[in-house]
């Protein structure tokens, strides 16, 4: 077998997770085990095997016969892409229907592996680990809506609450109302009315999970023109978007602005999904409504890890990963995350602790783009930032990073930065994102990218109220007029005299 490229980690063992729901099946083979994974490869296929449930109380035949021949296609690409784990998850459908054990017996011969069926409340219970495992930290109520059922789960940090099943996945919810909207409403109020966890839960997050959800709020990024198209922590202001709920939620999404972003076999779930969660809305009415990319699959696979990597920082830990992959030295990059800490601290720049982490994590991904022409560093790496698998980051905190790294390649006066990822950063972060760039503007010149000499610069209060940046003895031949020039406009912004100067000079 040939070995991994040097764009993979080297210390991970592949694994792949096969899902089978009520709507769709999906291979995911990941990288290896870890805080944050990354898939190395990632198909689904539509199959509908929940279609019909609640009137033949089977799983659709046509549906089972196609799964089969897709599981055969799924092993063999498993296999290929040397995954040494193969686990399979079934849920709703598989548990509920009469010849589910049969389709589970075929689907273990076909896949040569034991498939898990998931009781409801483990269904709910991973989904939840996957919001756990996706935010930092999660607190809210967690609702995976599927082809088969809608569970409902108190999440706060590391802790599963109560939950939930309901039955009011997309799939069934169709079945059940006979394809009427109006038949739907009723029945999802009459179901929504038992779950009192949405009431005892008003005014904290709602976060949405699963792909009728997602694709909500793809259709409802394609319509309001918003300016970045990652997905996970997508946020969704509950007053704002009642109305799109209701006008998706009539059945004519055809007619819906931006409808050509959502794939057409998924079209016809969004209205059912869009009335389920407005009634969600109106019972718990939360503060905001967050999508998450991340669910069963993923709180799986959280599961598996051992506590200490469960506690790590997921953007810490991709971010470093990235660092590992793609910057000069990964040990510069960790010493430029202490360095600029002891500097916000001399400049007297207070951090909450979701800014510190968004520091640490630019810092980490500052050199990601050094084998782009200098020309287009700036561009390569804010495209890569801004569209990463990063999770633990809000879109705010993502334009954050992206910045970050233009302006340290672009420089930090120039203000025609990428105007459309500047409209997600707040003020604050916009300042900051130019400040922690002049430092690594100024820092980068007297280092050439390598680590031992970053932690050896010092600052030094001057009597005429300036701020020096001391160069030790030894090192006397890195002062320049550049590294000076850089100070002195990274000065600019703090409204401080910075200086660049030799110890003992």
């Amino acid at each position: 077998m040939l070995a991994n490229s040097q764009g993979r980690l080297q210390d991970r063992r592949p694994l792949s997770v096969i899902d089978i729901g009520s709507n769709s099946i999906r291979l995911v083979v990941y990288e290896g085990l870890a805080r944050s994974p990354t898939v190395l490869f990632n198909e689904k296929m539509l199959a509908g095997l929940g279609r019909g449930i609640v009137s033949t109380g089977k799983l659709d035949p046509e549906a089972v016969t196609r799964a089969m021949e897709e599981f055969r296609r799924f092993r063999s690409l498993s296999e290929q892409a040397g995954a040494e784990q193969m686990y399979v998850l079934a849920t709703a459908a598989a548990r509920e229907a009469v010849n589910g054990p049969d389709f589970i017996q075929r689907a273990e011969d076909v896949l040569g592996t034991p498939v898990r069926v998931l009781s409801g409340r483990q269904e709910a219970y991973y989904s939840a680990l996957g919001v756990i495992s996706g935010f930092h930290p999660a607190d809210g109520v967690a609702g995976d809506l599927g082809g088969g059922s809608l569970e409902l789960v108190d999440v706060a940090g590391d802790t599963v609450g109560d939950g939930i099943p309901l039955p009011l996945g997309g799939l069934r919810l169709q079945d059940m109302a006979k394809n009427s909207l109006a038949q739907a409403r009723k029945i999802a109020r009459r179901e929504l009315a038992k779950a009192t966890l949405l009431e005892a839960n008003k005014g904290r997050t709602f976060y949405a999970v699963g792909g009728t959800w997602r694709n909500l709020a793809r259709l409802h990024m394609e319509m309001t023109n918003y300016p970045l198209g990652v997905m996970h922590h997508y946020t969704l202001e509950t007053e704002g978007v009642m109305p799109f709920l209701r006008q998706v939620a009539k059945g004519e999404v055809e007619k819906v602005k931006g409808i050509e972003g959502v794939s057409k076999n998924r079209r016809s779930l969004l209205p059912y999904g869009a009335l389920v969660l407005h009634d969600i809305i109106n019972s718990m009415q939360p503060s905001r409504i967050v999508v998450s990319a991340l669910g069963v699959r993923e709180g799986f696979l959280y599961s598996l890890l051992e506590e200490e990597d469960r506690k790590a920082d997921p953007l810490l830990s991709a971010a470093g990963e990235l660092a590992r992959l793609r910057s000069r030295s990964l040990s510069h990059a960790k010493e430029l995350v202490e360095w600029t800490g002891l500097a916000f601290r001399t400049f007297g720049i207070d951090e909450t602790v979701d800014e510190a982490r968004y520091r640490q994590a630019a810092c980490l991904l500052a050199d990601i783009g050094w084998r782009a022409h200098p020309e287009y560093r700036g561009k390569q790496s804010l495209n890569i930032i801004a569209h990463a698998a990063f999770i633990g980051v809000d879109h705010p905190g993502r334009a954050f990073l992206a910045l970050t790294s233009a302006y340290r390649h672009d420089g930090i006066v120039h203000d025609t930065v990428a105007p459309e990822i500047k409209k997600l950063a707040t003020p604050r972060y916009l300042e900051r994102a130019r400040v922690l760039a002049g430092l690594m503007r100024g820092v980068y010149l007297l280092t050439a990218a390598m680590p031992g000499g970053m932690p050896r610069l010092k600052w030094e209060g001057r009597g005429d109220g300036s701020l020096a940046l001391i160069i030790p003895a030894d090192l006397a031949g890195l002062y320049g007029e550049r590294p000076a020039g850089r100070l002195s406009q990274l000065g600019k912004i703090l409204d401080r005299k910075l200086v660049l100067a030799v110890e003992g000079r």
